[in-house]
């Protein structure tokens, strides 16, 4: 099977040159064809020269990218990419920093050698982070499954065949969110254990303000199930507490207002046209190998 890795890089280089050895390394005994796909966000930084001494994986490609767009983005466009200019099977993205963990890509082999029509997602069981962002992610995780229905522990390492790759391409909320566009496109998937990684080198680049952005993005995607089922828990909620209405029990009416306002606001990333176009941001493709 042909298996394109699709990673996104803003300034890492450091990383991805050891990423790319672990990767090797790792798929050393694995009997399929493997690509990497690096995505530079416009990085400001100079990239390296790059070792031709990956020798299991077959070719390595640097897209370079005119103007900063995002994470999220990156992969929206990295995905476009291989759809429409690679020959594929399946399609591994994952971030290049080290927090995805190389040494799980052989339990994505194994599990699409089972489920080949099935995205298959890394379920988080163990992250590295302090406590105070586990705890910003368990809220976030409890938050998007009241207000969504939808229960996502997985980020962008996944494992997805071609067939969901041109689903998540046509839909735009793909722009803005991968974790929440892949829910909406694929409601079954084969969760295998991931354990969030600590990162090669440097602190993370997630500060709290663009983690509550990435959080409220994902929740968007279902804005509508958030604004049905917040009408439904503030009618119930009003009834419980008719008798003593405070600013105190009124904390929670409004904190779920805001969320409402905040999920529709951040909606306006998702732009199936950009996504269309977000290949013309491509400024020099190079082969590394």
């Amino acid at each position: 099977m042909k298996i394109k890795i699709l990673i996104p890089i803003f300034n890492d280089w450091e990383s991805i040159l050891k990423l790319l050895e672990n990767i090797n390394s790792e798929i050393i005994n694995l009997n399929h064809e493997f690509t990497v796909i690096i995505v530079d966000d416009a990085s400001t930084i100079k990239p390296p020269t790059f070792e031709n001494k990956y020798d299991k994986i077959k070719s390595i490609k640097l897209i370079r990218m005119k103007e900063n767009r995002g994470h999220a983005r990156c992969n929206a466009a990295g995905l476009k990419y291989i759809l429409e200019k690679e020959e594929f099977d399946f399609a591994i993205p994952m971030d290049g920093d080290g927090e995805d963990r190389p040494e799980e890509l052989k339990n994505f082999i194994e599990s699409l050698e089972k489920f080949k029509d099935e995205p298959i997602v890394g379920k988080r069981i163990k992250r590295s982070e302090g406590i105070i962002f586990r705890s910003c992610y368990f809220m976030h995780k409890l938050i998007t499954s009241l207000f969504t229905g939808k229960t996502i522990k997985y980020g962008n390492y996944t494992c997805l065949p071609k067939s969901i790759v041109e689903k998540m391409v046509n839909e735009k909320a793909t722009w803005s969110s991968f974790s929440g566009s892949l829910a909406k496109v694929a409601e079954k998937k084969i969760e295998i254990p991931s354990i969030r990684g600590a990162r090669y080198y440097g602190p993370s680049k997630m500060s709290f303000l663009n983690l509550i952005k990435h959080s409220i993005s994902i929740i968007a995607v279902f804005k509508f199930n958030v604004l049905l089922r917040s009408i439904l828990f503030l009618f119930v909620y009003l009834y419980l507490i008719s008798e003593n209405i405070s600013n105190i029990t009124l904390i929670p009416f409004y904190l779920i207002i805001i969320l409402n306002i905040l999920t529709f606001y951040l909606s306006n990333r998702e732009n199936i046209e950009e996504l269309n176009n977000s290949l013309l941001n491509i400024n020099i493709i190079e082969r590394i190998k």
